[in-house]
């Protein structure tokens, strides 16, 4: 009974030393928790209180009733969402183009950061990186149009060229096999540049000791690089790689859409969940169905990262993300 009265009296002591403290730190640093209110603001706004619309994914919606005040329909939307049998699709193609650019661009970007911090000429280096740099700031409207007009069949650069030659034309927009490797090939063109910025800083930041001792040993370059900078980035690419696996569901929208449009034949290669939400959302205007869609996706991206960040924290904790 003494004990139980001690640890009584003990709780509410160490709750009040708590709040002694937390007051204590808020009129220490409260200029900087001042600065930090716009962004929590922010994030507040425009994260958090638009999830209250995933009701929508539960409810028939009318607009007269609003997000709000819909009748609940229970799981009518993931059962219509299931069979209609294009989710599948979109799903399967989402993730496969998914993993295809996260293997890919960890191959190029690093492999791009490490020619790039090889290069002896500074000015070369920099109009390289600039170059490398450019296609990252271009729209993907832009860069539809241009595909549009070098690979159209009757009036693109490519097939005027391919005719000169005498060789037969191609239809490169109802060749629907050929997509994904046009699409891996853009991907690769447009972010290389920018993703190999943060390897680059990362190879700028190591101990530049251990190359010149390599070096002294008669280490070459590709060895350097193989038994030194390789291993090195090792933790920075581990992270990217978790922070990408986390939208491995997600597919970049603007790639997707501006490339390919609407096209019917291309969609069992092209279509990912996000185009298809959107698609479904336009041509027949059921929010639920689409909300349904939406709340899947985001399940799945939670449910993949979790399970991945598991495995690399069993594996090596210092890795994880959290």
């Amino acid at each position: 009974m003494g004990i139980g009265r001690e640890k009584a009296k003990t709780v509410p002591s160490s709750m009040e030393s708590n709040k002694i403290s937390y007051l204590r730190i808020l009129r220490k640093h409260w200029m900087l928790l001042l600065m930090l209110a716009p962004s929590l603001v922010y994030v507040i706004v425009f994260s958090y209180v638009p999830m209250t619309g995933l009701v929508l994914a539960f409810k028939r919606y009318s607009q007269k009733g609003g997000i709000y005040f819909s009748p609940w329909c229970g799981l009518d939307n993931f059962r219509a969402m299931l069979i209609d049998g294009k989710i599948w699709m979109a799903t399967r193609n989402t993730f496969l183009y998914n993993v295809a650019f996260i293997f890919l661009g960890v191959i190029f970007e690093m492999g791009s950061a490490i020619l790039l911090n090889e290069i002896v000429s500074k000015h070369f280096r920099k109009i390289s990186q600039s170059l490398m740099f450019l296609p990252y700031f271009i729209s993907w409207v832009v860069v539809s149009a241009i595909m549009y007009n070098i690979f159209n069949y009757e009036k693109g650069v490519f097939n005027h060229v391919l005719t000169l030659l005498g060789s037969t034309p191609t239809d490169l927009y109802n060749t629907p096999k050929a997509w994904p490797f046009v699409l891996i090939f853009l991907r690769l063109w447009k972010q290389t540049g920018y993703g190999s910025v943060v390897y680059l800083a990362a190879i700028t930041g190591l101990d530049q000791e251990m190359f010149e001792a390599a070096s002294i040993d008669g280490a070459s370059e590709w060895q350097k690089i193989r038994y030194l900078t390789i291993p090195c980035l090792r933790p920075t690419m581990i992270t990217l790689v978790l922070l990408a696996i986390g939208n491995i569901f997600r597919g970049d929208f603007g790639m997707f859409y501006q490339t390919v449009k609407s096209s019917a034949l291309l969609q069992p290669y092209t279509d990912v969940i996000d185009t298809y939400i959107f698609r479904l959302l336009i041509n027949s205007g059921n929010v639920g169905v689409s909300s349904a869609s939406g709340l899947y996706q985001s399940v799945l991206c939670f449910i993949t990262i979790m399970i991945c960040n598991h495995l690399v924290k069993k594996a090596n904790p210092d890795y994880a993300l959290y």
